[in-house]
């Protein structure tokens, strides 16, 4: 019986992304009761209120939103801040009525990216994650180099040490997002 429902983000749109190659990891070093359902954010449109109806891309990802317990958001750094794919879908969802879709759920960021793998990026999802109340679990952190042969060609995670990494802080996710439940 599956008794939390991650929902996995990445902000990158690339086929072969580390990204969401990590969040393919993360689906294989889970806890006992936890699932992971991975968005595709790939036809999303930006944000604007001139829409008069929802694309049927974007409700899809609500949807998937509303089901989840919490977030797995994969963020890659671009331009030393996060992916405009992954700041867009939560910019659609913080203006659900009451901020339904988020205030009160937890989330873990990951993230593969150059050097210093995608800190940056991550301390700048942290500030957009408290104005719309996602409870962002601080330890353990997730960093990655994507490039120091960790990942194979088609963005998959290789590396036994960052998926044993990955799988404890999944563990403490679920923890984390236990306790704030109750």
């Amino acid at each position: 019986m599956t008794t939390l429902k991650l929902l996995g983000i990445s902000g990158s749109l690339r086929r072969a992304s580390t990204n969401t190659g990590l969040l393919r990891a993360v689906s294989s070093v889970l806890p006992e009761g936890v699932s992971l359902e991975i968005a595709d954010l790939s036809e999303v449109p930006f944000y604007t209120q001139d829409l008069t109806e929802k694309p049927a891309a974007v409700s899809k990802v609500l949807a998937q939103m509303a089901e989840a317990d919490a977030f797995v958001f994969a963020c890659p750094e671009y331009n030393y801040s996060l992916a405009p794919a992954l700041k867009n879908i939560i910019d659609w969802a913080s203006r659900e009525p009451n901020n339904v879709l988020l205030a009160g759920k937890t989330a873990a960021i990951v993230g593969a990216g150059g050097g210093m793998g995608t800190a940056r990026s991550q301390y700048h999802l942290r500030q957009v994650c408290v104005y719309v109340d996602i409870h962002v679990l601080n330890k353990p952190e997730f960093f990655a180099n994507a490039f120091a042969g960790g990942f194979d060609a088609d963005g998959n995670l290789i590396d036994a040490n960052l998926k044993q990494q990955l799988g404890v802080q999944m563990q403490a996710l679920a923890a984390f997002a236990a306790k704030l439940k109750r």
